[in-house]
């Protein structure tokens, strides 16, 4: 099988089963994606939306996050990893979005990057999922399942796994694509112990070729 008609089955596969994926983080508008988004590194969704609902009644937008306190907030997000820094990162972010974008979430990769506690990822999460621009934010379980695919090759970081992805996926897919291998990375594709009995992909798949030759 060439790349081209992996990346073919892989998506026919995807859009087929599960033509309308999203991300499992719950939110209603930009500022309380973006909130959840920053809460969600190493952290799992199902913690952060546990937390957000009261960090959300206490702070409706970004100007009430603004004016926060730390020893205010820290305390809603407590039970989530790094508080810390994720409580210092919510502050400086919405002092920063009140004061150099008028309070309105940034809408480009090179704008939300320079807000506290925004990486690549997260300002691709955001663009993609906000917007449907053609952005790959890859994390633990996209870089795992593209490389164990064979969607990429040799990608060493995930910026070299995001320009492999959005090299060979549609542009008007990639939005989409981001959901489609975190969800199976999530539930099918597990780093331990795929579940590959239950994998739809094995046709395609690299990794379960191996594990074929080697029975």
């Amino acid at each position: 099988m060439t790349q081209k008609e992996r990346y073919a089955f892989v998506l026919n596969y995807f859009e087929t089963h599960s033509p309308n994926a999203e991300t499992e983080l719950i939110y209603d508008n930009p500022y309380q994606l973006l909130v959840a988004v920053i809460l969600s590194a190493q952290c799992t969704d199902k913690r952060v939306n546990m937390t957000t609902p009261a960090i959300f009644e206490r702070y409706p937008d970004v100007y009430a996050l603004s004016k926060a306190t730390f020893d205010d907030l820290f305390p809603l997000i407590r039970s989530i990893s790094y508080p810390n820094n994720k409580t210092k990162h919510l502050i400086g972010m919405a002092n920063m979005v009140v004061e150099e974008f008028n309070g309105k979430i940034p809408a480009t990769v090179a704008e939300l990057v320079k807000l506290p506690g925004v990486g690549r990822k997260t300002a691709n999460v955001i663009t993609s999922v906000i917007h449907h621009q053609p952005n790959m934010a890859v994390d633990t379980h996209v870089f795992r399942v593209a490389a164990r695919i064979g969607l990429t090759h040799n990608a060493k970081t995930p910026l070299q796994t995001e320009l492999q992805l959005i090299k060979n996926i549609p542009k008007d897919k990639i939005h989409i694509a981001h959901h489609w291998l975190i969800l199976h990375g999530r539930y099918i594709c597990v780093a331990r112990s795929p579940k590959c009995e239950e994998c739809g992909l094995r046709p395609a798949c690299k990794y379960y070729a191996k594990l074929v030759k080697a029975q």
